[in-house]
């Protein structure tokens, strides 16, 4: 299974048009699109996000299902915390229609392949609150804010924000699934890897040091106990210009991310046969 991947487009016409064109040239069996999807949406009118979600993406891979019909590939896509949950039922109506698939704390099988997704980060210094929780335990990072504070597009439970972590998520998304042949797309990077470097260095709050690194502690050690056979990621975007790494492996599983800091779309592009002969490209 030939395999794209990308993340972290943030609303952009340009990214969004390399990445159809090169879905049409390749003709890949899947694509991957890891949250992030929209312009920093919760900062601006719903009609901004609307029209990203309907005439370009949307209409976007409508176009190639007519063009490709039979090959078209299998689309799986996630939102990230720069995403309005208040749009989530567009990504929800065409997923009915037949464009995507819509995984967040979801489960399909795919060719033998148990496909997850997950959206939810760690607490941010940003204000967006849709997409945070606890990491592994009501601990806020220096600089950050608490999910339950900053704002919400939705309706949401003041308790689950307070208590709920990403930890307690993860198992209940995947108990009681066997997940040698797994694949998961999340927004955020484990913890303490070359995939969640921030360019932090230096800087400090209250004589207090920033941590630069920035991902999830509850997916590192959800990957260490479970070894799925691929993970993707994005969230930091600067994280390869620092580290110059988006491919790294933890135990049997392959961790990858396509986000980056650049004007060029990264595409990742891996096979599920071999996914640690996976390749990175910078599309202008």
């Amino acid at each position: 299974m030939e395999c794209f991947f990308v993340t972290d487009l943030h609303g952009d016409i340009g990214k969004y048009r390399l990445l159809f064109r090169q879905i049409l040239t390749d003709q890949p069996n899947m694509v991957f699109i890891g949250g992030d999807l929209l312009a920093g949406s919760f900062l601006r009118n719903s009609k901004h996000s609307e029209d990203i979600i309907n005439n370009i993406l949307a209409k976007g891979f409508y176009q190639i299902k007519q063009k490709l019909s039979l090959n078209y590939p299998s689309v799986f896509i996630i939102m990230g915390n720069d995403d309005s949950k208040s749009e989530e039922n567009l990504l929800i109506k065409y997923d009915k229609k037949g464009l995507w698939h819509y995984i967040n704390q979801k489960h399909l099988v795919t060719n033998k392949l148990d496909i997850f997704g997950y959206s939810w980060v760690p607490p941010t210094p940003f204000l967006n609150k849709d997409w945070e929780r606890y990491d592994v335990s009501r601990f806020v990072d220096i600089g950050c804010v608490a999910p339950e504070e900053g704002y919400h597009t939705t309706k949401f439970s003041q308790i689950e924000a307070e208590h709920r972590t990403i930890w307690e998520d993860l198992h209940e998304m995947t108990r009681g699934f066997d997940l040698t042949n797994a694949i998961v797309l999340f927004h955020a990077p484990p913890y303490q890897t070359g995939l969640d470097r921030a360019a932090l260095d230096g800087k400090m709050i209250d004589y207090a040091p920033l941590d630069v690194h920035v991902g999830s502690i509850a997916i590192k050690r959800f990957i260490e106990q479970y070894q799925p056979l691929i993970t993707m990621h994005g969230h930091v975007h600067e994280s390869f210009s620092i580290t110059n790494i988006w491919k790294e492996k933890i135990g049997r599983t392959i961790c990858m991310s396509a986000a980056n800091n650049s004007k060029s779309l990264t595409l990742v592009k891996f096979s599920t046969e071999n996914p640690y002969a996976a390749k990175r490209f910078e599309l202008q």
